[in-house]
């Protein structure tokens, strides 16, 4: 990239800030505020919450539950024309709280990559993110051509409200079944299957997220408790059958229901015909920062 490279802001400097800020700082010269951060690791130069809120683009990479504070202290210092967006696990909240309390001269785009430190660790090139437009249509589209062009992500295209629907399942029963099956720990390591070695690999990649990116996709997500409710039903119907209880059995292959297996989420997140989805894989490049 030729001359100076465009400011982007980028409130919140922790695990996910960081792995934001490895794979922008190569197009953005990153300013970034986090009281708790004394050390930009060379991706990021440390600022005011004033200057980094007062970039042409800002992201915001802080938890779900003080999104609302966030934006309270951010929005006095953006400027006209700039572009914001966030990064969390639920969409339909940060949603409604970036359109009440940012300025109308601001666009404002939701995104949610589907990966996080883990899951990118060793590059995110192929991975996947959801980008929904909240106010502009048009900076959501930069902002989907900027993740498949500049970064290699597969890129969709979703209303807040469809990506929280299928992120209850996706999310919601992973988050879930990882939590049950830390708690059931220590588990076996020597005599195991490849599909329990597998079901430990997805454990592993949640293993370290924080209490609060839990409850952000449990209790910030309107459709997860439905979504927990079905679970739990059909695993006590499961308890009932195997406990010889004469209850009639809703599982998998009985009565027309579909399985919450691996490849139905994988439907879930991949499936290309559902209206409200877009896959912007042929679309041409645009500049995510417009001269």
């Amino acid at each position: 990239m030729s001359g100076p490279k465009p400011q982007l802001g980028l409130i919140g400097f922790g695990a996910f800030g960081r792995l934001t800020a490895k794979h922008l700082s190569p197009w953005f010269d990153i300013l970034a505020y986090d009281p708790a951060a004394s050390d930009g690791e060379g991706l990021a130069r440390l600022t005011t919450l004033e200057e980094a809120a007062a970039c042409p683009t800002v992201v915001l990479a802080v938890p779900v539950g003080v999104l609302a504070e966030t934006v309270a202290a951010i929005a006095p210092y953006v400027v006209p024309g700039a572009l914001i967006l966030d990064v969390g696990s639920v969409k339909v909240k940060p949603a409604h709280v970036m359109q009440e309390g940012l300025p109308e001269s601001v666009a404002v785009v939701g995104t949610h990559p589907l990966f996080g430190p883990q899951s990118g660790k060793d590059g995110i090139a192929g991975l996947r993110i959801a980008v929904c437009p909240v106010r502009g249509d048009k900076a959501a589209w930069r902002v989907a051509a900027f993740c498949r062009k500049a970064l290699g992500l597969k890129v969709f295209v979703v209303s807040p409200e469809d990506h929280d629907r299928e992120a209850a399942t996706v999310q919601g029963l992973t988050h879930l079944i990882a939590k049950v099956l830390l708690a059931m720990e220590p588990l076996p390591t020597r005599m195991t299957t490849t599909s329990f070695e597998r079901l430990m690999q997805g454990v592993d990649m949640v293993r370290h997220d924080s209490e609060a990116v839990f409850r952000a996709i449990e209790h910030d997500n309107p459709f997860a408790a439905e979504v927990r409710r079905r679970f739990f039903d059909l695993a006590e119907a499961a308890r009932a059958e195997l406990d010889g209880d004469d209850l009639p059995s809703p599982l998998v292959g009985e009565g027309g229901r579909r399985s919450l297996t691996d490849e139905g989420c994988e439907r879930l997140v991949s499936d290309p015909g559902r209206s409200a989805r877009h896959d912007i894989s042929n679309v041409p490049p645009t500049p995510l920062i417009r001269p």
